[in-house]
Parts: structure tokens; sequence; C-alpha cells
């Protein structure tokens, strides 16, 4: 506390009291909530989408398409390449998902991000992990896949034991982890920077003195920039995440080695 100026501790900032089965490990609260619409946006989209399909797009069809496209073009066929193309669903779900959750930090009354708490960021990197574990299993079987994943072609012998060593804790451990941080902490991030600069503009304007009121057009105009920032960063980490798994898909079930 500054004055009569009160940032918010950040633990007030991202929990909130439960709505229904509290003290239950299926307590419901603002973020869950959050992660519902979120699939119902996504679902009521391109279950619009499909419903009303026309030659030439429009409106609802049209924004369902272009998330295909860029889903299809900007991230499998860099990634995994036309082979990859029937994984279109999972990543384009799990783009969709993500963006909408993030996006919610710019919504009025809302003013939140689902990816701000671990929860379903670490899922999600888990999901992942499981996922593209289990196909490379599947293409090289399971000691041709660990073999794959933890020997780098042309190693030295004498250097082999580390380099295992750290394939072993990069590809099964720190993957995961850095997927699930990566995508929280850039959201968290963004939160307390746009709830910062609302606290200035607010205490600024309702202040006693009148000399401060002016001053208040710095934190809001700075405001309303982040804003517009964060719905860029909100379809970056959306971005991130879903190319990353392609890349973590591609490297478990290519045979380059």
């Amino acid at each position: 506390m500054i004055g009569s100026l009160v940032f918010p501790p950040i633990g007030h900032l991202v929990q909130w009291k439960g709505i229904l089965f509290k003290g239950t490990p299926f307590e419901v609260n603002k973020t869950v909530l959050i992660m519902w619409a979120s699939v119902a946006i996504v679902f009521g989209v391109f279950r619009t989408a499909s419903r009303r399909a026309s030659l030439v797009p429009t409106g609802v069809q049209n924004l369902a398409e272009a998330t295909v496209d860029f889903v299809q073009n900007g991230i499998i066929l860099q990634t995994i390449g036309e082979e990859g193309l029937h994984f279109t669903p999972f990543l384009l779900a799990l783009f969709s998902f993500i963006l909408v959750g993030n996006i919610f930090e710019i919504i009025p009354l809302v003013q939140f991000p689902a990816n701000a708490r671990m929860a379903f960021p670490m899922f999600g990197a888990l999901m992942v992990w499981a996922i593209y574990n289990y196909l490379g299993v599947k293409e090289h079987g399971f000691i041709g896949y660990l073999k794959h994943a933890t020997v780098p072609p042309g190693v030295p012998k004498a250097m082999l034991p580390l380099v295992v060593l750290i394939e072993v804790v990069s590809k099964f451990l720190l993957q995961p982890f850095s997927l699930a941080v990566r995508l929280f902490a850039n959201e968290l991030a963004g939160h307390l920077l746009l709830v910062t600069f609302a606290v200035l503009s607010t205490t600024l304007l309702t202040a006693h003195t009148a000399f401060l009121k002016p001053i208040t057009v710095l934190p809001a105009v700075m405001l309303i920039a982040l804003t517009g920032f964060e719905l860029l960063v909100a379809v970056l980490q959306a971005f991130i995440f879903t190319i990353l798994t392609g890349v973590y898909i591609a490297a478990a079930t290519s045979h380059e080695h």
C-alpha cells in the first residue's frame, strides 16, 4: 500500500471462492466456469459452421474455416507435414480452446485468462506428453522409441552416457514442464500488468488531490495499449503451445535417426 494506492495480492487475483461443491476436489469457481464457457464457445462455433456450411463462407463459417486453414497450413504442414493432417481435429481443438481461454482476459466483467491458473496448462502439457510418447512407442516400439528419443546419431561412445542422461531429462521431464510454464507464466504476467494499470487509473481518477486527476490519462493509455497487446499474446501463446505439440509429435514419429 502506498498512500491510498492499494495493489491486491497475487493470490487474490487468481483465486475465487467456490460456487458449487465447495471444499471438494470438484469445486466449481470462476476459472472452472471460464473453461466450461471456452469449451461451449469452441463447440458452438464449429458446430454452427458445419450445420450452416455454404460454398461461399460468411460469418461463423468464415471464422471456423480460417482457423482450420491456419492450423493446417501454419502448424501441421510446417511441423509434421502432409502425413500429419489427420491430427487436425486434435490440434484444432487444442489451439481453439487455449485461444478462447486466453481471450477471456480482455472480456469485460470476466477479465481473467483461464490459463493464468496452472491447472489447464499442466493438464494440457501432460496430455500432449502422453500422446506424443504413445505415438512414438506405436511407431518405433518401446525399445526403439527410447533409442530414437535419447540417442542422437553420431555421438561418440565416450559421450553417450552424458548425452543420454541429458536427452532423458529434456524429453521426458523438461518438455512438458516448460510447455505448461510458458503458457501459464505469460498469461499470469499479462493479467498482473492489466490489473496494475487498472488500479493506477482508478486510484488517480478518484484521488482527492486535484492535480493527480489529469495524470490518469497516462496509465489509462497504457491500459488500453496493453489490452491490445494481450490480445496478440493470447493468439501467440495458443500458437506456440500448439506448434510445439506438432514439433514433439513429429520428433517422436520421425525416422530421421
